[in-house]
């Protein structure tokens, strides 16, 4: 079956945070002046794609639709269960029983629960970073303290774990959650058994739970497979996992998610304090996408794989001294502007003033990504195409005014 993955869909009237909403999230009250007409901006920042959802979804959604009440629903019955069980057996090998999976309404809401469920006051949650936003968001918004480990930036473009740092962290009794996130937003980092082991191993012997958000799980490069930490540490119930439809078959405003929680305790104050109720026609899109979806995913995972080797090809071309690493999943690419930005340069603000690309700059990941950018590959490889091009003529323009304004040395004699 052939998906049409180069259609180009205008979102434009349908209230979509990747249009229609981004100077607030961006920016909050200091959002710049457009100097671009928004009908020729191009939006390759938030993490949803610009792609039709696969029929798989919208096909069950229909079927629900046909029933005339959306009255308060829950996921009373095992459909979702024995949907999304047999495709983690199916894509990871890995099973866990119907009564450690919960239902939440996306993994963020997810987060900001179990900081409250599993810290008290005065306690501290570790994450490495770059790192997802939301994760210091649900930390501090909870009144807990955020504490980091940041990555070893290696010199192709990828990044390590400091374990020496990783341990003294963890090692800290204040420290109660570990939020890992695996696939790792934004470096594209997925993390091998031997790093998930340690990691796993450091946390457990200081009686650290581990929340590893997989959300990204299913977008690894065609021929990978995932491992969930869980998996590793049978029996453990100090792993909480989260996954969702939401990435994986762009359905991210349908607010559903996996929670697999293990620990019967934590599982009775999730049921006793979390909002239980969904949405029924996300519920159908989940069952649906996990039951049919597989060959949609498939071919995207392929398109994706073209996206970044253009992506690749065009840096090296155009942008020699950018450091740009094919992730080894998500669809998104992090790329290192070092060579051609110093850190008082705020990228997200520059590049959507001079080039009309809304993309993330790397100080948006709390910390550790200055001089980087995010950019969402998970459109027609048309608009990849002319959003790099506005990104290396705002580069290029950038460098000959600094030439003409201070004599520094020009694009052409830094690339």
């Amino acid at each position: 079956m052939s998906y049409d993955f180069d259609r180009l869909i205008s979102r434009r009237g349908t209230n979509a945070l990747a249009e229609d909403g981004f100077e607030n999230y961006l920016f909050g009250a200091d959002a710049p002046a457009l100097n671009v007409p928004r009908e020729e901006m191009i939006s390759m920042w938030v993490a949803d794609m610009q792609f039709a959802a696969p029929d798989a979804a919208i096909d069950a959604i229909s079927v629900r639709l046909k029933h005339p009440v959306f009255g308060y629903t829950m996921n009373f019955d095992d459909q979702l269960y024995q949907a999304f069980h047999a495709w983690c057996v199916e894509r990871y090998d890995w099973r866990f029983s119907r009564e450690d999976m919960l239902v939440a309404l996306g993994v963020i809401p997810a987060l900001f629960g179990l900081v409250e469920y599993v810290c008290q006051p005065g306690d501290k949650v570790l994450s490495l970073t770059p790192a997802y936003g939301y994760f210091k968001h649900a930390t501090v918004q909870r009144d807990r303290e955020f504490v980091t480990s940041r990555l070893l930036p290696s010199g192709d473009g990828g990044y390590t774990i400091d374990f020496d740092d990783f341990e003294a962290k963890v090692s800290d009794p204040a420290v109660k959650l570990f939020f890992l996130c695996h696939p790792h937003n934004p470096t594209g980092r997925v993390w091998t058994d031997d790093e998930l082991r340690r990691m796993g191993e450091l946390c457990i012997a200081n009686s650290v739970k581990i929340v590893s958000d997989e959300i990204h799980c299913d977008l690894l490069r065609t021929g990978s497979r995932h491992t969930p930490l869980a998996r590793l540490f049978p029996g453990s119930r100090d792993i909480i996992t989260c996954m969702a439809v939401s990435k994986t078959f762009n359905v991210a405003g349908m607010m559903i998610a996996t929670v697999i929680i293990p620990d019967p305790a934590l599982r009775s104050e999730w049921k006793r304090r979390h909002y239980p109720f969904v949405n029924p026609l996300s519920l159908a899109a989940a069952i649906g996408a996990y039951r049919n979806g597989a060959p949609w995913l498939d071919a995207l995972r392929s398109y994706l794989d073209g996206n970044f080797a253009w992506t690749r090809r065009f840096l090296n071309e155009h942008l020699p001294k950018a450091r740009f690493r094919i992730p080894d999943a998500t669809y998104l690419a992090w790329v290192d502007l070092r060579a051609y930005f110093d850190e008082s340069v705020n990228l997200t603000r520059f590049f959507l003033e001079k080039a009309g690309v809304i993309l993330e700059g790397g100080e948006m990941f709390v910390e550790n990504g200055n001089c980087r950018v995010r950019l969402n590959l998970a459109c027609p490889q048309a608009q990849v195409q002319r959003s790099l091009e506005k990104i290396r003529d705002a580069i290029v323009s950038f460098h000959e005014g600094r030439t003409i304004n201070s004599n520094s040395r020009p694009l052409k004699q830094l690339s």
